[in-house]
C-alpha cells in the first residue's frame, strides 16, 4: 500500500512537471531562411541574404530587442577554416514595402501576433577573387526575444554556399548480392537548399529504371532546418539527472541533448521508458527505451555528431520523411528511401516510397557506402548489376 502511494505521488509530480514545462511562458518567434544570391559589383562581391522572423503566437506580441551577426569562412577542401576577411555588413528591415537600413544598430522591433518581419543582410567583400579563396560562409545570428516570458537570447546559424557546382561526380562502390552503389558527391548542404529540388539537381539524368535512391537522414534533416544551437535550449535539473542514465557516447548523455528530447515528448514518457527499458534489459531484451520514446530519440545527433560547421549544433531527425520519399519517387521515377546507416553495420530505414525495398537495403547498406565522415556523398543510388 505504501509503495502504491509513493508511485502515485511520483506520477503526480512528473505529470505536474510536464504540464509546467508545456505551459511555461516562452517565445514563439522563429527565424526562417528565405534565400540568398551573390553579385559582382565594381570588382567586389556582394552577398544578399533574405530572412524572416515569424511570431507564431496567436495572441502575444513579442519584441526583438537586439540582433547582430558574425561570420565564419571555410574553404572547399575538408571544410577548412579560413581567417577573417575584409567585409562590410548592412542590415535592412522592411516596414510594408519600405526597406530601411538600420546602420548596424538594431532598433527594438515589435512583431505582432501571427505576423512576420522581413530582414535582408548585405555583405560586401572587397575582393573580386573571393570565390577562389572561400566556398562557404557560416552566418551566425545572435538575437534577443523580449516579452511576457522575460528575455531570451537565441542563436541561429545558416550556411551560404558562394560557389555552387553543377558538376555530377559519382563514386562507384561494389556491393553484395549483385548490386553496386553510386555515391553522389554534393556540395555541403544547408537550410537554404530545398530537399526535393536539391536531390533532383544532382540525380536528374543519372538515375535509371529500377534504381533505389537513398539519402541519409542527417543531410535531409539539415536541409529541413532541423538543427539547433545548444544555447537555445533552457536545460534544467531534470535533463541533468536523466542524462546520467545513458552511455557516455550517447547523444542523450548530455543535458542539452536530453533537454531537446524533454521538449519533444516530456519528462513523464522519458522516465517511464527508462524504467521499463531497465526492467526489460534485466531479462535480456534491449532497445525498449527507444521503441517507447519514438524514432526522434534515436535520431538526435549531439554536437560533434556531424560535419563542420554543423559540429556545434544538435541535429534532430527529419520530418515528413515518407512524404519526401513519395514526392521524390514520382519526380525521378525510382524508389526512394531515407536511411540511417553507421560504420558499425547498423541500418535503419526511416521511410521509403515502397516497403518492398526495405529488406534488400538493410542487407546491402551494411558497408555504409555513403560514409560517416566528410565524404559529402549523402545520396547513394543502389543499382542492380544486371
Amino acid at each position: 500500500m505504501i509503495i502504491l502511494k509513493i508511485f502515485f505521488i511520483f506520477l503526480f509530480l512528473i505529470i505536474s512537471l510536464d504540464l509546467y514545462i508545456n505551459n511555461f511562458p516562452k517565445s514563439n518567434l522563429v527565424l526562417m531562411p528565405l534565400g540568398y544570391k551573390s553579385l559582382e559589383k565594381d570588382n567586389n562581391i556582394e552577398v544578399v541574404i533574405d530572412l524572416k522572423i515569424i511570431n507564431k503566437s496567436k495572441s502575444k506580441e513579442t519584441m526583438v530587442s537586439n540582433l547582430n551577426l558574425d561570420l565564419d569562412f571555410f574553404k572547399s577542401k575538408n571544410n577548412q577554416y579560413h581567417k577573417d576577411l575584409d567585409y562590410e555588413e548592412s542590415i535592412y528591415i522592411y516596414s510594408g514595402s519600405i526597406k530601411k537600413n538600420i546602420h548596424n544598430y538594431w532598433p527594438t522591433t515589435i512583431i505582432k501576433a501571427n505576423s512576420e518581419l522581413l530582414i535582408q543582410i548585405i555583405l560586401k567583400f572587397k575582393n573580386s577573387d573571393l570565390k577562389n579563396k572561400i566556398k562557404y560562409i557560416w552566418l551566425k545570428l545572435f538575437w534577443e526575444n523580449y516579452g511576457h516570458f522575460g528575455i531570451t537570447k537565441k542563436q541561429d546559424c545558416l550556411l551560404v554556399n558562394l560557389n555552387r557546382h553543377n558538376k555530377k561526380e559519382l563514386i562507384e562502390i561494389p556491393l553484395k548480392l549483385g548490386y553496386r552503389a553510386l555515391a553522389v558527391k554534393t556540395d555541403l548542404l544547408g537550410s537554404f537548399d530545398n530537399p526535393i529540388e536539391t536531390v533532383i539537381k544532382y540525380c536528374k539524368n543519372v538515375t535509371r529504371e529500377n534504381d533505389i535512391l537513398t539519402i541519409g537522414e542527417t543531410p535531409l534533416a539539415i536541409m529541413q532546418g532541423r538543427y539547433i544551437a545548444p544555447q537555445n535550449l533552457e536545460f534544467n535539473i531534470f535533463s541533468k539527472i536523466l542524462c546520467y542514465f545513458f552511455h557516455p557516447t550517447s547523444s542523450l548523455a548530455t543535458a542539452c541533448g536530453m533537454q531537446l528530447l524533454i521538449d519533444k515528448i516530456g519528462v513523464t514518457r522519458i522516465t517511464f521508458s527508462l524504467i521499463l527499458g531497465f526492467l526489460f534489459k534485466c531479462i535480456g531484451v534491449k532497445g525498449i527505451f527507444y521503441r517507447l520514446t519514438g524514432f526522434e530519440s534515436s535520431l538526435i545527433d549531439d554536437i560533434s555528431g556531424t560535419v563542420v560547421p554543423y559540429d556545434k549544433s544538435i541535429v534532430m531527425g527529419p520530418i515528413n520523411a515518407k512524404l519526401f520519399c513519395d514526392k521524390l519517387s514520382k519526380k525521378l521515377k525510382v524508389e526512394v528511401a531515407v536511411v540511417d546507416v553507421n560504420d558499425l553495420g547498423g541500418v535503419k530505414i526511416l521511410a521509403s516510397s515502397n516497403n518492398s525495398v526495405n529488406n534488400i537495403l538493410k542487407e546491402i547498406l551494411k558497408v555504409n557506402p555513403a560514409g560517416n565522415s566528410d565524404e559529402k556523398t549523402p545520396i547513394v543510388l543502389i543499382r542492380n548489376n544486371e
